[in-house]
This record gives structure tokens, sequence and C-alpha cells, in this order.
């Protein structure tokens, strides 16, 4: 199996980068993909296969941050029109619209979906009460750059956020072990007990996000060489380095279940990602040939240029 090709499956729709993205927990329906974009359109698919759900419509402006609770009922966006917006992530209806006073960069849902950290252009963190929106929210000061990222740790505990010096992305592991930082060149682990540098890895290029899967002990990340790279966690052995984007990855996440692992890109497109080579799941589909044989191995249906999958042009608007 290790001699397999990645295939990525190719999610088209949006017309501009492609800047932030985020899985939804496992719900009775699987589990979903919603995605930020500098043209104005967030979208939300279906996760394992990358099929559009619908497009969020709205904002007036780029938008930076996207979020769906692990329920996949509830979606949070971020943008250019100094806004943060609450979603029906079923039916695709505004809810709420919470303004700022400047661009909003990265949003993130608590574990309960309670409440909703922002973080803006204005240097400061806020927390809303989804219950009482009409309420104040909490703010936080500290950072002298804009905010580029901010997340809840899983306990609800903490608060991580990360200021914008165009190098730094930042995810903390769904079990909340970790701090996972992208920057520069090197992928670094901190502890979230306490706070401590763990591990260091170098990269072959300049890397804007990463996204690590502990059960398998493996990370993954990518930035501006186009690259998508598969890393070893507790060796740091190179695995795995695939071209499929056509401009540089800006975030990265892992599936809920680990299967899989999603890129977003300055090219404009999704790619959805095999943990695991030659395993059948979605929409990839492998026949068994002679043993050792890779030709014997064929994903299915056939790519030319990945497995594209696009919003229908007649839907596109309706969640």
């Amino acid at each position: 199996m290790t001699t397999l090709k990645q295939t990525p499956i190719s999610c088209a729709g949006h017309t501009r980068p492609v800047v932030d993205l985020n899985f939804s927990g496992l719900t009775p329906h699987g589990y979903f993909l919603i995605s930020a974009c500098k043209d104005g359109l967030p979208m939300l698919r279906q996760g394992d296969t990358g099929d559009w759900i619908g497009t969020f419509e709205g904002h007036k402006g780029a938008v930076w941050g996207a979020a769906i609770n692990k329920e996949g009922t509830k979606a949070a966006t971020g943008a250019a029109d100094f806004s943060a917006k609450i979603w029906n992530a079923e039916s695709g209806d505004e809810v709420l619209s919470l303004p700022h006073k400047h661009i909003v960069k990265s949003v993130d849902f608590s574990s309960d979906s309670v409440k909703l950290l922002t973080g803006s252009n204005e240097k400061l963190l806020r927390i809303f009460d989804l219950n009482q929106p009409e309420s104040e929210p909490s703010m936080y000061k500290g950072h002298e750059g804009n905010i580029k990222s901010v997340k809840f740790t899983p306990d609800g505990k903490y608060i991580v956020s990360a200021s914008d010096d165009k190098t730094v992305r930042l995810e903390i592991t769904r079990d909340g072990s970790r701090l996972v930082i992208a920057h520069c060149q090197k992928v670094s682990f901190f502890s979230t007990d306490s706070w401590e540098l763990v591990k260091d890895f170098e990269t072959p290029t300049p890397v804007y996000a990463a996204s690590y899967l502990p059960d398998r002990n493996i990370f993954v990340c990518g930035g501006e060489d186009f690259k998508m790279y598969k890393y070893e966690y507790s060796s740091g052995e190179e695995l795995e380095a695939v071209k499929g984007h056509f401009g540089p990855v800006h975030c990265v996440q892992f599936s809920p279940d680990g299967e899989i692992y999603s890129s977003g890109s300055e090219d404009g497109t999704l790619r959805l990602w095999q943990t695991t080579v030659g395993k059948t799941y979605g929409l990839w589909k492998y026949e068994s040939g002679p043993a050792g044989d890779s030709e014997g191995i064929n994903p299915s249906p056939p790519a030319e240029n990945g497995l594209e999958r696009q919003a229908p042009a007649e839907v596109k608007g309706q969640a």
C-alpha cells in the first residue's frame, strides 16, 4: 500500500483563495466541512466526500474565518465587513450578526456551542454568550498585532490566540493534549498542560498550517511550495510529500474519524486526502491486485486532475 500515489479529491466552487476550514464532529448524518474564502461565500460540504451542501450568503466582504459546532447544527463565520455571523447549518438561515469595529479574522465555538470566540484586527478577543446575544461580550486585550487565529481548548478552560505576523497558524488537537503551530520552516508542538515546547520539526518549505493526529502518530502540514507533507510524529520521518494544489496551502485539518484531512489553498480549492492511502473510504474505491503490485489497486472513479466536486451553479446560494 505504501507504493500507492495519493489521489486527492478536489472540491471546487470558490472563486478566490480558501483561507480557513473546519470539520464538525461525528453526527448521525456523518460529518461536515465548512470553508472560509475571500470570495465572501462560505460553503458547507459533506465531510467524507466533499459534496457541496450549500453556501451561506450574507457577508459583504471576504470571509476569513469559519467554524461548525461538533453536532453540525450551527456555523459561524468572521469577515471583512466587521461582523461575525451565526448560521443555522441545517437550513442555511442567518441567525445572528455580531458587530465588530474591524475585520474579524477567526471564530470558534465552545464545546457546548453556547459561546463564540472571535479574534479581530482590533487586536482584541471577544467571547459572546449565544444564549444572551444582546449582552456585551467579554473582551480580552494583550496582543500588539492583529489577531489571526483563535481556539477554545476542548475542555473549555483556556482560549489560545495567535497574532498576525503573516507566518503563524495554530491548531489544538481534538484530545486537547497538544498545541500545534506551523511557522517559518518549522512545526512546533507545545503541551497544553505546561505550555512548554515538546518537539520541533524542520520542514523543507515555509509552512502555514499543520494538524496532528495522535492516535495514528502522524501530523500533516502545507505551505509555500504547494505540497502536502505527512510526518511520523515519534521519529520525525517524512512519510509523504505530494503536490496537489496550484497555490500555497493556507489551512489543514484532520476529519473527526481521522480517515482524511482537508487542505485549503490560494488556488481557490479544498482538497481531501486519505490518511491511509489504499483504503476504501468515501469516494476512494480500491481493488486488490497481485500482492505488492500497486497497478492492481486503482481508485474509482478515475481522476484526471483529482476527483472533482463542484457546487451546482443553479442552486448556489441555498443551504
